[in-house]
């Protein structure tokens, strides 16, 4: 073997593009800091039991596990967010925070053409909740990438609610939910009809679930999926997203905002507006976020939150294709 090479799905960062890595970052710092964002370094070895009972986002079977020297299992840092949610629950005395950071998470699962070490900056908002505090979390992250230069992009925002809503009226069970999310997310309605099907999910709800892979696209998606059903969680969840709407619009962000049904994350992490932002030349998502008002209250303080993290690397490669574009 020759073991000067890397494992999959990690590489080094060489003088050209940690330049350019650099100046992302420095432009990020400024505009987390005149925001009000106050920064953490996390730190990058957890114990693996801290995760063992907290509702996460990341499976455990996609961390990097090791023993310590007495035998203890730690994981290296999966999740920011985690780390973040801990601080603000266990350290801080506040009732609400503002949060940055600067800091790789690592993926067990990822390899090939994936990142299994992923650069991120991000923010997180404890104690903050609502609509507005929703809309503002989206407009400053269109805000972030404006501001290292992405001018073509997208950000696409759901609601793990109406998912939920439509559940309620499904009898599936939760490990059926599961598996049917991971269809509905890849867009697979093929294997979403068959798995729904097999669970005996109800004509009505099958109806509405196989519908979430085409409500994308602009506001009035919203009122398309009010006719999928009467469920009093869905339509709630769509009343939140016309009022985040609005607010974007006053904020003049809603230029860069579309609506997207079927993308839908963790039904256990997130808890209402989800969002995920979209540029060409890259195949993951160069901005992730969403709310997750009970992941605190695992750590021992209930704290509303909202947040999101942009992956920087990613945002780069957007960057190199916007200006391969115009040669």
């Amino acid at each position: 073997m020759r073991y000067f090479k890397l494992p999959a799905g990690v590489r080094d960062i060489l003088p050209d593009e940690c330049e350019r890595l650099d100046a992302a970052e420095e432009t990020l710092r400024e505009k987390f800091k005149r925001a009000g964002f106050r920064s953490v370094r996390t730190a990058g070895l957890e114990y693996y039991d801290t995760f063992a009972n907290i509702k996460s986002s990341v499976e455990q079977s996609k961390m990097f596990k090791m023993t310590d020297k007495d035998g203890n299992l730690i994981v290296l840092r999966p999740d920011m967010t985690l780390a973040c949610a801990r601080i603000a629950a266990t350290k801080l005395g506040e009732s609400g925070a503002k949060l940055c950071y600067f800091s790789n998470i690592y993926d067990f699962s990822a390899g090939g053409n994936s990142d299994r070490e992923v650069a991120q900056a991000g923010v997180e908002i404890f104690g903050e909740e609502g609509a507005l505090a929703d809309a503002r979390a989206v407009a400053f992250a269109i805000d972030c990438l404006k501001a290292v230069g992405l001018r073509e992009f997208i950000v696409d925002i759901g609601h793990v609610g109406f998912y939920k809503g439509l559940l309620e009226e499904s009898g599936l069970s939760e490990e059926a939910a599961e598996e049917i999310r991971g269809y509905i997310n890849a867009k697979d309605a093929v294997n979403c009809e068959i798995a729904l099907k097999r669970y005996g999910a109800n004509e009505k709800a099958q109806t509405a679930i196989l519908a979430l892979s085409s409500l994308f696209g602009g506001a009035e998606v919203l009122d398309e999926a009010e006719k999928l059903t009467d469920n009093a969680l869905a339509l709630s969840s769509l009343a939140h997203l016309k009022k985040v709407y609005a607010h974007l619009k006053e904020l003049g962000a809603d230029k860069y905002v579309s609506f997207d049904l079927g993308t839908v994350k963790s039904l256990a992490y997130y808890s209402g507006m989800v969002f995920t932002g979209l540029a060409e030349g890259v195949g993951a998502p160069v901005l992730s976020g969403g709310r997750y008002d009970g992941l605190c209250a695992q750590f021992g303080k209930d704290l509303s939150a909202v947040g999101f993290a942009v992956g920087i690397m990613r945002v780069l490669r957007a960057l190199e294709a916007e200006e391969a574009k115009k040669c």
